[in-house]
Parts: C-alpha cells; sequence; structure tokens
C-alpha cells in the first residue's frame, strides 16, 4: 500500500466564511487529520471485521466443500458448521448448496449450537419441500428441537427427561409426526414412530410428576385432576399406573369412596400384577423407559 497521499484526496470544499490565506490551501492540522482518516479507511479494507483476514475467501466451491467435509469427518463440528455456512452463502446455487445446509444443521447440533442449527434446518424445509432429503430434514429438524442428551449432571443426578421442559418435547413430537405421516416408507420413519412414543411417554411422567407433588402436599383435589389428565391423553403410557394410584388415594382422602373403588378396580383390571397398592413405589426398570432405543 502506496504512503503517498495524493493532493486531491486532501482538497475540500471553499467556505467563504473561514479565513483562508490562499482559495487553494488549508490548514495543516486539517490536512493531517484528513489524511489519517484516509488511511484508516484503506487499511479497513485489507482487513476482516476482526483484524484478520479469512482465507476461506479465496478457496473454490470444491476446496470449501472439501474442507468442511473433512472438519466433519474429524468431529470438529464447530468449524464444520461454519464451512457449511460460508459454502451455502457464497456459491447458494452450486451443486453442493442444498447439501450444505443440511450439513451445516447437522454440524451445529452436534456443536450444541441448537440455535443456528434450527435456522440453518428450517431455511432448508422452507426452500425445498421438493428435495428427496425432505424427511430426513424433518426428521433432524426433531432431533435437534428435543435433544435427549442429559449431559453428565443428568446422568451423575438420575434425571430423566420427563423433568425437562414439555414445551421442546411437543415441538420436536411434531417434526417427527410429519416424517412418520407423509414420508411412511422412509428410513428414518420407524426411529421417528418409536421417539413419538417416547415422547409421548415424557410428558406423560411429567404430568405423573406434578400430581404427585400436588398429593404429597395435601392437595388432593389438584392430584387427581392431573393424574385424570394422565390417564386421557395418555391411556398406554407407563405413567398411566402411577396416575391410577395417585387417583385412588386422592378420591380416599377426599372422602370420595365410591370413586376411589372404582379407582382401585380400574387398577387392578390394568395392572393385575402391580403391588403399587401396596407400596406406593412402582418397580423400577433396569433401563429406563426413555431409553429404549439405546441397544
Amino acid at each position: 500500500m502506496s504512503d503517498v497521499i495524493s493532493d486531491a484526496s486532501l482538497r475540500l470544499a471553499g467556505n467563504s466564511s473561514i479565513q483562508k490565506k490562499s482559495s487553494n490551501s488549508i490548514s495543516f492540522p486539517t490536512a493531517l487529520l484528513l489524511a489519517l482518516l484516509f488511511a484508516l479507511t484503506l487499511l479497513s479494507g485489507c482487513a476482516g471485521s476482526d483484524g484478520s483476514k479469512d482465507d476461506t475467501d479465496i478457496w473454490s466451491e470444491a476446496k470449501l466443500y472439501s474442507e468442511a467435509i473433512d472438519k466433519l469427518n474429524d468431529a470438529d463440528f464447530a468449524k464444520c458448521g461454519k464451512y457449511f455456512e460460508k459454502l451455502e452463502a457464497r456459491f447458494p446455487f452450486g451443486p453442493y448448496s442444498q447439501q450444505a445446509q443440511i450439513n451445516a444443521a447437522y454440524c451445529y447440533w452436534k456443536a450444541q449450537e441448537q440455535t443456528q442449527a434450527l435456522v440453518a434446518i428450517d431455511r432448508f424445509i422452507k426452500l425445498h419441500q421438493g428435495s428427496p432429503s425432505l424427511d430426513y430434514a424433518y426428521y433432524l429438524k426433531g432431533l435437534i428441537t428435543f435433544n435427549d442428551d442429559l449431559g453428565w449432571l443428568g446422568k451423575f443426578t438420575g434425571q430423566d427427561l420427563s423433568e425437562r421442559d414439555p414445551k421442546a418435547a411437543k415441538e420436536a413430537f411434531e417434526s417427527f409426526k410429519v416424517v412418520v405421516e407423509r414420508f411412511p416408507n422412509s428410513k428414518y420413519a420407524p426411529d421417528a414412530l418409536d421417539r413419538m412414543r417416547y415422547i409421548v411417554n415424557s410428558l406423560a411422567e411429567a404430568d405423573v410428576i406434578v400430581a404427585r407433588y400436588y398429593y404429597q402436599r395435601g392437595a388432593y383435589l389438584a392430584a387427581a385432576n392431573r393424574a385424570q389428565l394422565v390417564i386421557r391423553d395418555y391411556d398406554r403410557a407407563p405413567a398411566v399406573e402411577e396416575a391410577l394410584y395417585i387417583l385412588t388415594k386422592s378420591y380416599e382422602k377426599l372422602g370420595m369412596t365410591q370413586l376411589s373403588n372404582d379407582s382401585a378396580r380400574v387398577f387392578k383390571l390394568n395392572f393385575p400384577d402391580s403391588e403399587m397398592m401396596l407400596t406406593g413405589q412402582r418397580v423400577k426398570k433396569e433401563r429406563s423407559w426413555w431409553q429404549f432405543w439405546n441397544k
């Protein structure tokens, strides 16, 4: 970059209200200030916003895709997400564009960047409704929306997925439902259906946790109402066993003997081998109900 700044770059329009030594001259401080501003402008054009040059700017489409795939294979998910995103932005009509959007979503999901992953997959779904990869896109959106990885803290404390925000579970359910209903022959459909069952069970468990909380604190009417919701909305979920137990005991505490007896009879018909009415505890299986797809 030249250190010489031409006179033309320092020339200002005349101002009759300012006293000058001559019509074509300006004061030294003003000239110095203008020179500094011009130099800074030129320098800012030579570097990125963070002061460093982005080497990927000179890469070809094939080179950028190859490097992104390498980062994906190396499990460098944060970087591969950025590379695929750059590829889709720089070459929106290239042969790798569609795949780059899906790969970016996958990489960001694996890097636990859920917001960026959802932006990428939602853009793909909106722009490519006729894509042969649309079934996978909806399946991936379901995985992104409801990540079943509880992390080390969840595993350490024994937390299960029913203790998480049900809003994400319901959104994931809708994505998996699209896969099952619109693409029944998709290779992702069986797993999507399993995960739908898992989400239903998760929501049922969440309501049972609330019903149990009410019952333990003497709010028997609230406990009975929440238990009824589980029985009505999730009649095949494992949590129904405890919901019927809470319903029976809540009616008993409220002095509603007939309703309590009716609930107990339904409990025995559906769970003839259960000892919960005697112990007050559900039998815990070695593997949690929500991990059924983990082989």
